[in-house]
């Protein structure tokens, strides 16, 4: 994947036409573009994840540095979603840690890590959520896994994996939340990396680089059933690029796509497309609050138009928007635009419902032109 500051090639294969505004426009951005007082890291963040008043953060970092203070947090950190005062939950990843799920009073952490507290854990954890002991849950994975989700009684992992537990399992495989175990009838299968999963309505969404998924052609974006694992053929969305993060609400499903450029879009539930909007770099991150899709990625510009030029460029006109975007539900250009930094940008979004918050993580060290390393919160 190639990447520049400012020409980037989009993804082609079928024209999708971009929302064309010419009635009266919902409303904008529930959030506001400054972003508050939290907590920075000396290393990428790759995860965020909410319970309650906390906002629990994974990644590659192994400081924070919190009111000029400097703490160690070794790829896994807590703190207050309010204040922003760091929390003393501090388990130790001895690698980076890439997705992170709430399941009532458990933190689960996926990644390429080897230990956690010093404790032998094979790429995936179970620890309390407020205490930082790492539980007795332990598995084996062969693979790295990029992507976890929390539903139906179950722990669903996703990413390159091969094996688990020495059982075959094709990129994706599920754990009992009540007692552990591998789930022996969830084994659905992709023919190359699933790089993100959402659960909505007994239903589990895929999105990655796959051109199959459970034996059936379906490229990069699928869903299944989340008991049996069994293809939803009536899910049938067109996407014209790798989908690195999905997000789901009950008006339908949300995808961040990159290709040689970038695209968000949003898909009914029988995968019809409801909008697309085309960015002059990759997509890397969408998540979704009332109805407006926040977009992070390491793109520049949103393109007015689904015209773009050699490398991406938008030749039709475009809006600065740094890193970050929001798209209204009638995939319309919000004027949200609080201009992060870097090249590789926004890697997740994470949305608190009960505060109204959307938070941003990655390799950034500014918003707005104001120091803010690597995560962002705005409400």
């Amino acid at each position: 994947m190639r990447i520049s500051k400012h020409v980037r090639r989009i993804a082609v294969g079928g024209a999708v036409a971009l929302a064309v505004c010419a009635v009266a426009q919902p409303a904008d951005a529930a959030v506001g573009q400054t972003a508050r007082m939290t907590p920075s890291f000396n290393g990428s963040v790759y995860a965020i994840a909410y319970r309650g008043d906390t906002v629990y953060v994974g990644g590659s970092f192994t400081s924070t540095t919190v009111g000029g203070r400097t703490v160690s947090r070794e790829r896994l950190a807590a703190f207050d979603t309010d204040s922003g005062r760091l929390l003393d939950w501090q388990p130790r990843a001895d690698g980076i840690v890439r997705a992170l799920a709430i399941s009532d009073s458990s933190v689960f952490a996926a990644g390429d890590f080897g230990q956690v507290s010093g404790r032998t854990r094979d790429s995936l954890a179970k620890i309390d959520a407020d205490s930082g002991a790492v539980s007795s849950f332990q598995h084996g994975i062969e693979g790295s896994p990029r992507a976890l989700a929390v539903g139906n009684g179950r722990l669903y992992l996703a990413g390159t994996i091969s094996r688990v537990d020495r059982q075959d399992r094709e990129r994706l495989a599920a754990f009992s939340l009540d007692s552990g175990e591998l789930d022996d009838d969830w084994t659905p299968s992709a023919d190359n990396t699933v790089y993100s999963l959402a659960y909505r309505n007994s239903k589990v969404y895929l999105g990655g680089s796959f051109h199959r998924a459970d034996d059936s052609a379906t490229l990069r974006l699928a869903a299944v059933d989340a008991t049996y694992g069994e293809l939803d053929r009536r899910f049938r969305p067109s996407v014209p690029a790798v989908v690195y993060s999905i997000a789901v609400d009950d008006n339908g499903v949300y995808a961040a796509m990159g290709g040689q450029g970038g695209r968000a879009a949003s898909f009914s539930t029988t995968g019809r497309t409801r909008w697309t909007r085309v960015f002059d770099g990759d997509a890397q991150a969408v998540a979704v609050l009332d109805g407006t899709a926040y977009v992070g990625g390491h793109f520049d510009r949103a393109c007015t138009s689904d015209e773009t030029g050699a490398h991406g460029t938008c030749t039709e006109g475009s809006e600065t928007r740094v890193k970050l975007a929001a798209v209204r539900s009638d995939g319309s250009l919000s004027d949200w635009a609080p201009q992060a930094n870097g090249i590789v940008g926004v890697r997740t979004i994470g949305v608190d419902a009960q505060h109204g918050t959307v938070a941003v993580g990655g390799d950034f060290t500014t918003i707005g032109g104001r120091t803010q390393r690597r995560f962002a919160s705005f409400d």
